[in-house]
């Protein structure tokens, strides 16, 4: 394109991942830009941003980053809003001090922001620019999906970026488990709890509406941790003619004095569901509810925090390696590496397709074995 020849790129260069082998990529490309690897002690400064959905946690890792950075003898800049600020150059010294109470609080006081933009490559170059302006070399990214792609451009740019999995819908590939699961799997279930409560005192059937974007994964959490009698999810079809029944049921048994049901918001929205059980038979007393954004704020729990200063800390380790165009996730308990682009053989989260777009691979999905245990504990037919 115009644009790639004027900033000197090319298109179709092989792109080397430093750790990993050399990919083609269809974006534009520098081929003037060089970086080197594994030299320990290259990397003098280094900037983190959060991106996306807010997460408990993030705080948490930005901190690590810091600390683990100074105790390395690398400068730290944070950037406000995500990649939105790295292109205004919304850019700032941290220190420890700028860190010492941010631990325990939740959201990211860094603050976040999507950025379309930014998948194109002049909002890459504004950004680049900006990076230079502040003589940074690499940059740790906590964020989901789009945050790694973002990642990945950087380190094609010659600006090594390490990704860290931050969303509460823990729906990010490379991963057991992401920053802020956990205490929006707390949240959620302390929210389920209490509605349990006046469920009880009334009679009431409630469709209880819990965030996670496609996954099922907090829905699946909560809902175990709650005793829900029933739970809804993107990966398990489920019949609304046999979801009424077993509302029924449990009424007319007396085997059941109130009836939670755990929606998660990638099948549909409470209200919508609660108006197709009406349209399918249901006579219960039924009440919708969106717990909605309340489960990701709050002060996050002890593993997300333990979980994100991990995190935080390897990311310095591999800027400090050289190494970039990674995200690192947590798999049976150890930390783990995996190259944001590549092949699904290489163990890469993503593969570009023939016509030049992304694909992920291995896409995430709910552990169904938890749907099966909760059918199991409330008796229910699995067909």
């Amino acid at each position: 394109s115009t644009l790639c020849v004027e900033n000197g790129f090319t298109l179709k260069k092989p792109i080397k991942l430093f750790k990993f082998k050399a990919i083609y990529n269809s974006l534009c490309y520098n081929e003037n830009v060089k970086y080197i690897k594994g030299v320990s002690g290259i990397m003098k400064r280094i900037a983190v941003l959060t991106s996306g959905g807010d997460a408990p946690g993030m705080n948490a890792a930005v901190r690590a980053v810091v600390l683990k950075a100074i105790s390395e003898g690398i400068e730290v800049f944070g950037i406000n809003r995500g990649y939105a600020g790295m292109v205004e150059g919304d850019i700032f010294k941290l220190d420890a001090k700028r860190v010492e109470n941010i631990l325990s609080r939740g959201g990211t006081f860094l603050q976040s922001a999507r950025y379309p933009e930014f998948a194109q490559l002049e909002g890459q170059l504004k950004g680049i620019e900006q990076l230079k302006k502040y003589g940074i070399e690499g940059v740790v990214v906590i964020g989901g999906d789009g945050s790694y792609h973002g990642a990945m451009r950087l380190t094609e740019h010659g600006f090594p970026a390490v990704g860290l999995p931050g969303t509460i819908d823990n729906d990010i590939v490379g991963t057991d488990y992401t920053i802020g699961f956990d205490t929006a799997v707390a949240t959620a279930t302390e929210a389920l709890d209490k509605i349990q409560d006046t469920a009880f005192s009334h009679g009431r059937t409630f469709v209880v509406e819990v965030m996670g974007r496609n996954a099922g994964d907090i829905a699946l959490w909560a809902g175990i941790a709650s005793g829900a009698d029933q739970i809804i999810v993107p990966e398990e079809e489920y019949d609304i003619n046999e979801v009424v029944r077993k509302v029924k049921e449990g009424y007319e048994s007396g085997e059941k004095s109130h009836h939670i049901i755990v929606l998660a918001e990638g099948v549909m929205g409470a209200e919508e569901f609660a108006a197709k059980m009406k349209e399918a038979g249901d006579t219960s007393d039924l009440r919708a509810t969106n717990l909605g954004h309340v489960i990701r704020g709050g002060s996050p729990t002890a593993r997300d925090r333990v979980l994100a200063s991990r995190m935080g800390a390897r990311a310095v380790e591999l800027l400090r390696d050289g190494i970039g165009g990674v995200a690192v996730g947590i798999r049976n308990e150890e930390l783990v590496e995996s190259p944001i682009l590549g092949t699904a053989e290489e163990g890469a989260l993503f593969s570009l397709t023939t016509e030049g777009g992304i694909k992920v691979n291995n896409p995430h999905k709910a552990g169904l074995e938890l749907y099966r245990l909760n059918s199991a504990l409330n008796n229910l037919n699995l067909n």
